[in-house]
């Protein structure tokens, strides 16, 4: 029998009221088996996302998509009791018969919507958040990476009763309808193209909703950076799972008078990283047509409006490969505005490099456009560091290394802007998934909020204007000794 996704719903939400928050144990169970769920089935998964994507190294994916979520998935479940608890206000009143304190809440019904550059990773993290704080989980994985798709699904059904988790597969269209239930919370992983469509379907039911999005992430080599330690790891950077990561390196700030040495380094890193590329299994493939035709699309159009294009290209190999759907490591240079490449998210194996000789003339060409996922920098960490981070707006800030703010599994994770809404990760998941509310109970023998009540007396009259005077008085002294 076909179960709607509105049946799905009702019977999690059902569930949900008629069991009350999960307590400390259950909430480990579930996050246990949601782990379990991962690591006893991850060579099926790693073999199931290497068909989706034509060619993903198996490695790749075991430290990218498995690997890099346990730390951040045991920090969360270690923590589950501490960041339970109630947190007590007036503690001092309690003597006269006032108690007040907040208590983080669940929410409900969360639903996940996946990407296809981390099929896996980006529905597992932000499900064990929810599990965290005490939610029912609805998933909806992408549609372009089916075959991960259908073994969540089937794996899913094994350890969780469809009341506690409920994994949904189908195209766009499950997808648009997905993002319609009147969910408690909505967490989206994607484009911002796309996001902006989940914000607008989930508005019509007042669904709060958290957006996980991409963006042009730009790097600052400084002046005073290991120009070749700094080339080196940002071409790595770039290469991760085939560019297809929103937090790869977008564009590259180098000073103008050593922009052809870090170019050099750039280009002997990817040959040494790329012996061969057509048959190589660690070169990863574009996901599908669509994103090859997409990313060969932005080159050739920065070409013919006058970009330097200089494809990595190993010795006899004809690239781009549509068979494979592989493209060749390729560095843009004397790019424009009128270029699509300047700004659209490339997403693939391909790096722009802007010679720059003013550090603020960086500054404000990052601010004068959309707030990225992370804003990089290569360089010490002295007063011009601390300038750009005081002076730009992103998501996330890394120094000299790749996606180095996602190492703290404590360290929240999400974009500002264009790039994002909210964020996950350590306990800001187990926040972005609960409620905290409030609750206050006196036993006073007399009521304090009773007296904005008519009829007003003199004494009290009298009160609220020695109160306002009072009030005055301070604001103005504090503002004097400014």
């Amino acid at each position: 029998m076909v179960v709607s996704l509105d049946e799905v719903l009702d019977r999690q939400r059902r569930t949900f009221l008629a069991d009350g928050p999960p307590d400390v144990a259950l909430r480990r169970n579930r996050i246990d088996r949601l782990l379990a769920l991962v690591l006893d089935n991850a060579d099926d998964f790693v073999d199931a996302m290497a068909a989706d994507f034509g060619t993903r190294p198996r490695a790749g994916s075991l430290f990218t998509e498995i690997l890099g979520m346990i730390s951040v998935i045991e920090h969360t479940r270690s923590h589950v009791p501490q960041w339970m608890r109630a947190t007590r206000l007036m503690r001092a009143g309690r003597v006269f018969g006032m108690k007040a304190r907040v208590e983080p809440s669940p929410l409900g019904v969360v639903g996940i919507i996946g990407p296809w550059n981390f099929p896996l990773n980006l529905v597992v993290l932000p499900a064990s958040a929810a599990f965290a704080a005490g939610n029912r989980v609805m998933i909806k994985m992408s549609e372009i990476t089916p075959r991960t798709a259908e073994l969540m699904k089937t794996h899913a059904a094994e350890y969780f009763d469809p009341a506690e988790l409920h994994v949904v597969t189908g195209d766009a269209a499950v997808s648009a309808e997905f993002a319609a239930l009147p969910f408690d919370h909505l967490f989206f992983t994607g484009s911002p193209s796309v996001g902006g469509l989940v914000q607008r379907a989930a508005a019509a039911n007042l669904v709060p909703v958290t957006l996980e999005l991409g963006g042009k992430n730009p790097v600052v080599v400084s002046p005073g950076a290991d120009l070749t330690r700094a080339a080196t790891r940002i071409a790595q950077g770039r290469m991760i799972n085939g560019g297809q990561v929103c937090v790869c390196p977008d564009y590259v700030f180098v000073p103008a008078d050593r922009a052809d040495e870090f170019v050099g380094a750039v280009r002997d890193t990817l040959r040494g990283m790329f012996p061969s590329i057509v048959t190589n299994a660690d070169y990863c493939s574009a996901v599908n047509d669509a994103n090859f035709d997409r990313v060969v699309g932005l080159i050739e159009d920065a070409r013919t409006k006058g970009a330097r294009i200089e494809a990595v290209s190993p010795p006899g190999e004809v690239l781009p490969d549509r068979h494979t759907r592989k493209i060749a490591p390729t560095i843009v240079r004397d790019i424009d505005d009128s270029m699509l490449i300047s700004s659209e998210e490339t997403f693939g194996p391909v790096l722009t490099v802007r010679p720059y000789r003013r550090l603020a003339d960086v500054v404000d060409y990052i601010n004068a456009r959309p707030s990225p996922l992370v804003a990089y920098w290569f360089g010490p960490d002295g007063s011009d560091f601390d300038d750009f981070v005081a002076h730009t707006r992103s998501g996330g800030v890394a120094r000299n290394d790749f996606a180095a703010q996602m190492i703290p599994s404590a360290a929240p994770f999400g974009g500002v802007g264009r790039s994002g809404m909210g964020a996950y990760h350590g306990k800001a998941g187990f926040d972005t998934f609960s409620h905290h509310r409030t609750v206050v109970g006196s036993d006073l023998p007399f009521t304090i909020t009773g007296r904005a009540a008519p009829p007003f007396s003199r004494s009290m009259r009298a009160t609220t204007a020695l109160a306002l005077t009072l009030a005055r008085a301070r604001t103005r002294r504090r503002l004097r000794t400014r």
